[in-house]
């Protein structure tokens, strides 16, 4: 948001090192049906996550003296918006930054499309952001050269709110909405300017950060991924936390540990015929509608409709969102959804449809694709407010959505302004570097919005009651 970033790319576990995990924990002697309580041993304090987040706060300050080069480097490790942006713009300013991202098969993180063979025409959906808006005038200048490039057009497909029996109010508003012409995922691919100073490396999952000599190592499960300058941190969750407990930045651990995240399955499910969704004659079926009261569902988006509105005949391909309370309740390892589970999300969410839009149980037509997917960091849920966060006596910084809310255009302008910061301060030579923290003991407070994300200038405008009554189409 999130979508409007929605959601947040998969974080593969890895390898944590020592002081990550920590130490002791007691055993030994034999099995038993009701084990008795353990007693601790002296001199082997059990482990407790408590104690691992208290030691990876408590770790030794990095410090940087050595003079800032000439040419200096900045690894960027995250390609979605916000780590994207960032290198961009220091390539802008004449520094060199190298992009780490864990996509399979692209970069964007949560600017993600799946695109899946069909029989006759190929199924396309957007299962992360759907789409977004622009309050700032700086994004807005970037957003009008990527519709002159024809990567970005305006949405004017009909959205609103979706109540229990396919009760539908239209959301007017004078915000533009904005998608990716072929989907979010092709956007981000052209986020980045083809420049010398930018270098892209994927699939990557670096695992461990290591000052050394006045540089930062890189490493990817102890191979080598080279020495930077500075580092920047563009993703977060689990991946993100861990990189930092060990990494001799406890003011960035610390901010980054408060983060909450919110979970979110989404579901893509492609019909044969339209869904009878609820239309007004004046405005026609709706393409987007943000569900109301059905623990479910929170969002669902006719794709086929948004991304090709001049093809006909074309099979709907839906992707559903459920409510994050229903995705904390139904939180699994998202790495390895067992079929079970992926089978009773993938109901519960059909029937949440049904509910949506009106329907007897069983009524809804069987879709002929579906694939369910668990966002397990999805969204943020709090946030400090500040635009981008750097430790100048470590020359590291963290950028992203969640800095000030959660939506691309918040991911992208943090990762501008962080790059800013970051050749600001390449530009002092590192000379009095108090002067360059930033965001380092802000509070995080609650974001507001949707369960996949914020739309700013969209929120403001109240849901208006369509004027011609609404009635299932056929």
């Amino acid at each position: 948001m999130p979508p409007p970033l929605l959601l947040r790319a998969p974080c593969r576990p890895r390898v944590a090192t020592a002081a990550a995990t920590g130490t002791g924990g007691v055993g030994g002697g034999a099995r038993h049906a009701r084990p008795p309580p353990r007693r601790r041993q002296r001199g082997k304090p059990r482990f407790s996550r408590q104690s691992a987040i208290k030691k990876s706060f408590n770790q030794e300050q990095v410090v940087f003296s050595t003079p800032v080069p000439p040419d200096p480097s900045v690894a960027v490790i995250g390609g979605g918006a916000s780590g994207l942006a960032c290198a961009a713009a220091l390539a802008a300013r004449g520094v060199r930054a190298v992009v780490f991202d864990t996509g399979m098969h692209g970069l964007g993180g949560r600017m993600a499309t799946r695109t899946v063979a069909g029989d006759e025409q190929q199924l396309v959906f957007d299962h992360a952001a759907q789409f977004f808006t622009a309050s700032d005038e700086r994004f807005q200048k970037l957003v009008d050269q990527w519709i002159d490039k024809g990567f970005v057009r305006e949405w004017t497909g009909l959205i609103g709110e979706l109540e229990v029996g396919g009760h539908f109010r239209t959301i007017h508003s004078s915000t533009p909405r904005y998608i990716g012409v072929n989907g979010m995922r092709p956007l981000a691919d052209e986020i980045l300017p083809e420049s010398d100073l930018i270098e892209v490396v994927r699939p990557c999952w670096i695992s461990k950060l290591e000052p050394f000599n006045g540089l930062w190592r890189l490493f990817e499960n102890e191979k080598p991924r080279g020495q930077y300058d500075a580092i920047v941190i563009a993703h977060n969750g689990k991946c993100a936390s861990h990189l930092l407990s060990t990494s001799g930045l406890p003011l960035l651990t610390r901010q980054m540990k408060r983060l909450n995240l919110s979970s979110v399955w989404a579901l893509l499910a492609a019909f044969q015929d339209p869904l009878p969704v609820p239309q007004n004659y004046s405005y026609g079926t709706f393409e987007g509608a943000f569900v109301r009261d059905v623990d479910s569902l929170s969002w669902m988006a006719n794709n086929s409709q948004k991304l090709f509105p001049l093809q006909t005949g074309r099979p709907e391909c839906w992707t559903f969102f459920s409510t994050a309370a229903y995705g904390k309740r139904n939180k699994v390892p998202q790495e390895n959804i067992p079929k079970v589970t992926a089978e009773k999300i993938k109901e519960d969410m059909l029937r949440g449809v049904e509910l949506a839009l009106g329907l007897s149980r069983g009524s809804l037509q069987q879709p002929f694709y579906t694939r369910v997917q668990l966002w397990g960091a999805a969204l943020p849920m709090n946030t400090p407010g500040v635009p981008c966060i750097f430790d100048p006596l470590g020359r590291a910084g963290i950028c992203g959505d969640w800095l000030t809310g959660s939506s691309i255009e918040a991911a992208v302008l943090s990762g501008m302004s962080l790059a800013n910061h970051v050749a600001d301060y390449f530009a002092s030579s590192g000379e009095q570097p108090e002067e360059f923290a930033i965001g380092l003991h802000e509070n995080l407070n609650p974001v507001e919005g949707h369960d996949i994300g914020q739309f700013p200038g969209l929120d403001s405008q109240k849901p208006e009651v369509a004027e011609a009554h609404l009635t299932p189409s056929i």
